[in-house]
């Protein structure tokens, strides 16, 4: 192993691809059927965006 190398060092956006990836999976372990688009959607978070700039316009 390299010494110089900073192990502390994260990659922030694949940890939050990570994260969200995470959540997901969670959602659909706890789900009894699929879940549709709109819960998908709702899991990521991305359902209040949508509404927050339909409001917008």
């Amino acid at each position: 192993m390299r010494e110089d190398v900073d192990l502390r060092f994260h990659d922030v956006v694949a940890l939050e691809e990570i994260e969200l990836y995470t959540e997901v999976l969670s959602a659909v372990a706890a789900a009894d059927r699929p879940l549709t688009t709109e819960q998908i959607d709702e899991v990521l978070g991305l359902r209040e965006r949508a509404g927050a700039e339909a409001a917008a316009c």
